[in-house]
């Protein structure tokens, strides 16, 4: 995968040393843009959008998600109770399968739970009947399979053969959604319009008169609607002809938008040497702080990287062989001390971090561009490694 970073912004001019090392540099003036951009879509389209949490789940910035989006949606059990205790708005909560004993939580929690399976509905009909019959209040939602590949990679293609997400269209039945509010569809990654303008004209026949039945429709995350070449106007439109056609309920559910470059991880540079080529170790592990960077494959764009110079391979401080961020060029070869960092990684990166070897995961800092306001949001300490233990 190629990376999407549109480039350094605001933080071509933010000091790294103002920061410990690594870190998270968040710029809540980028992120209130991109809701802004979002909140805008939603408005003029009529379709409601929530937080993808699985995304970015900063929930420092939960008050200022507020002030633009409909809500949130949760992954599981414990991001419903992150939604819950410090976001506002609707709260909506998609799992491929659900534990029985979570459930009961979720249907308190949620607004609308969202199966991926009729039988997994039909297997819960006592949870679900029960829940309401104390007086819980929310709405079930089905997760399709549209069948039609859009992503890049296969690994990120939720339709890709044998998927595990969601009931395969060319298997609904009508008497499938007895009981179900409305349809979820998530198949894009990192995506355009175009892609979801093919997987609709490739779907929406499939479901002929069936849309009749439910109330509103979800079409997940995976929108790049704020990047700068994403054809907004065409989504709006989009989006409002479907709502207007089937008299529907529209909803989308980006988490990379929300926080698409706004933010950087910070590191500095612990030791170089040469091997065949120049190597540099640096207190960002691709495997503990990026995975992405190993998982998808991708390279993540450099801050400040020269356009000529010495190539560097920057690695992690791990003892996985193959955590190597990539090959980067310097004006001059890079010297221990040197700080360093990746643009673009407050989205998944912050969420995915881990603690693999005993390599400390970064601190969280919020930065605003607009007042140069800095603020330590969040340092971590060998408890944090060692309570994950036993």
């Amino acid at each position: 995968m190629e990376t999407k970073a549109a480039g350094p912004g605001a933080f071509a001019r933010f000091d790294l040393n103002r920061v410990p090392s690594p870190c998270f540099v968040v710029d809540e003036a980028a992120v209130r843009r991109n809701l802004a951009i979002l909140k805008d879509v939603g408005d003029r389209a009529g379709a409601k959008v929530l937080l993808a949490l699985k995304a970015f789940s900063m929930w420092s910035l939960a008050d200022l998600v507020g002030e633009y989006l409909d809500g949130v949606c949760a992954s599981g059990l414990w991001e419903a109770r992150l939604a819950r205790e410090h976001y506002r708005g609707e709260l909506t909560t998609y799992s491929p399968a659900y534990r029985r004993e979570d459930l009961p939580e979720i249907l308190r929690l949620s607004d609308t739970v969202i199966f991926n399976s009729p039988d997994q509905i039909a297997r819960f009909a006592d949870l679900i009947a029960a829940a309401r019959g104390q007086g819980e209040v929310f709405e079930i939602g089905l997760r399709l399979n549209p069948e039609h590949s859009e992503a890049e990679v296969a690994k990120y293609d939720p339709c890709q053969m044998g998927s595990r997400l969601g009931f395969p269209v060319s298997q609904l039945r009508p008497e499938h959604l007895e009981g179900v509010d409305g349809l979820h569809i998530h198949a894009l990654c990192e995506q355009g319009f175009e892609p979801l303008q093919r997987i609709w004209a490739s779907l929406e026949p499939k479901l002929g008169g069936m849309l009749a039945q439910v109330k509103w429709l979800n079409l997940g995350g995976g929108h790049h609607v704020t990047r700068a070449d994403y054809q907004r106007e065409d989504l709006i439109a989009f989006l409002a002809r479907i709502s207007e056609r089937h008299g529907l309920e529209v909803y989308l559910e980006p988490g990379e938008a929300i926080a698409l470059d706004a933010g950087i991880l910070v590191g500095e540079i612990l030791d170089t040497f040469d091997n065949a080529l120049a190597v540099a170790i640096t207190d960002i592990s691709a495997t503990c702080h990026m995975p992405d960077v190993i998982e998808a494959p991708y390279r993540p764009a450099m801050l400040d990287e020269a356009e000529a110079g010495v190539v560097v391979r920057i690695g992690g401080p791990s003892c996985l062989a193959g955590d190597i961020i990539g090959d980067y060029v310097f004006q001059a070869p890079p010297a221990p001390g040197q700080r360093i960092a990746f643009l673009d990684q407050a989205h998944y990166s912050m969420v995915k971090t881990n603690t693999f070897n005993g390599v400390p995961l970064p601190a969280i800092a919020l930065w605003n561009s607009q007042t140069d306001a800095l603020r330590l949001v969040r340092q971590f300490d060998y408890t944090d490694f060692r309570d994950r233990l036993s």
